[in-house]
């Protein structure tokens, strides 16, 4: 009797074991996923159906803007998994009202101003008789390439905003001047720029600009790492890898950086599934924050489903993430809370909460498509 009780006793506990570690596994249904995107979506059209409307904010900007550009980066992704021709149409009479052109002209070298060009070449690659969608973006881009000039993205941002655009082109064109030139100014924002360049090669993250890097340090003494400029240093690297050739001569660096920083990022989670957004001080404006935690589900979801990370390792990351950023952050009627608005560091566009109002709706609706649409994709 005895060893049998203590058989059905060691049952029972490897059930409760298994039947936890379970639940703590489970992903938020494909249903409940595609749902809250919709929601989301939704929400933001009805709000701005002119898409030409000017943003105001502390002043006014023209639509075509970086956080205009990265709210469609988000819906073309989103546009993939739901076609729904109301998505692709609010994309196209987007370009339309800006004639395809770029904030600031051809002549801008601004990645913040290239950041539209993105969707304007997804969009021509739908339809290559449409010549005016991708004109504007090449020529800005070629007026770059017939430069020296490497240093121009300076602050982190930017490589998210203009290098996946360069990987396009030199897609699209089979010409390795865009590689050549992307990859010339990407080392140059990694390595060069600041003291000894915005990644720091010992913790694996990136400072925002030069005025984060030593000796600046956060108010626990720890260098400051901002998670959205961080997110858009591993968006950057998987929106240009989608575009690189497969045997490209800098596809090595990049695939290296990509999952030493998957690595930095997995040790820096919360609990909860969200990422602080200063990722090594939690007494730092801690906190729930949408737009890091979405650039980093997207990064290494897009890792899990094209076989560049080990599924079983990280798949629980991005699933514990994902739950929180639907559960915790999108609101019945599809706004979205913990946003942090525009800024360069974790003491701005404060308080962050679930229902404080950024200055910018846009982008981080963006980065929860972005997101959202890599988890969908999850078999």
């Amino acid at each position: 009797m005895a060893k049998s009780y203590r058989s059905f006793i060691y049952s029972i506990i490897i059930f409760v074991f298994l039947s936890g570690n379970l639940l703590q596994s489970q992903s938020i249904p494909k249903s409940q996923t595609m749902e809250a995107m919709v929601l989301a979506n939704k929400y933001f059209m009805e709000k701005w159906p002119d898409v030409g409307k000017v943003i105001v904010t502390d002043r006014p900007r023209p639509s075509n803007i970086w956080t205009r550009g990265v709210y469609y980066e988000g819906l073309m992704a989103f546009y993939k998994i739901h076609p729904d021709t109301s998505l692709l149409n609010y994309a196209l009479r987007w370009g339309e009202f800006h004639k395809w052109g770029l904030r600031d002209g051809v002549k801008t070298r601004n990645g913040d101003n290239q950041c539209c060009g993105q969707t304007y070449i997804d969009l021509y690659l739908m339809d290559k008789s449409k010549t005016e969608r991708i004109n504007d973006i090449k020529a800005s881009i070629d007026n770059m390439v017939a430069t020296d000039k490497i240093d121009d993205w300076s602050w982190v941002d930017a490589i998210q905003m203009a290098m996946p655009v360069f990987a396009r082109l030199g897609s699209i064109y089979k010409d390795n001047k865009y590689f050549d030139r992307m990859y010339q100014m990407y080392m140059f924002t990694k390595t060069k720029h600041g003291d000894h360049g915005l990644f720091n090669p010992v913790d694996h993250l990136w400072w925002r600009d030069k005025d984060f890097d030593p000796p600046y340090a956060g108010p626990n003494g720890q260098d400051c790492y901002w998670s959205r400029g961080n997110g858009w240093a591993l968006a950057a690297l998987v929106r240009t890898m989608d575009f690189m050739p497969g045997k490209s001569k800098y596809k090595k660096e990049f695939i290296t950086t990509y999952k030493e920083m998957v690595d930095a990022l997995m040790a820096c989670q919360r609990t909860d599934g969200f990422w602080n957004v200063s990722l090594h001080d939690s007494t730092d404006f801690g906190g729930k924050e949408l737009t890091g935690t979405s650039l980093f589900v997207y990064g290494i979801a897009w890792g899990i489903n094209n076989g560049t990370l080990n599924r079983k390792k990280y798949l629980p990351v991005v699933e514990k993430a994902w739950e929180a950023l639907v559960q915790d952050c999108v609101h019945p009627n599809g706004f979205l809370g913990y946003v942090q608005g525009t800024g360069k560091q974790p003491s701005d566009s404060q308080p962050v909460g679930y229902d404080n109002v950024p200055n910018f709706e846009d982008f981080g609706l963006g980065c929860f498509l972005l997101a959202g649409s890599e988890m969908y994709k999850m078999k």
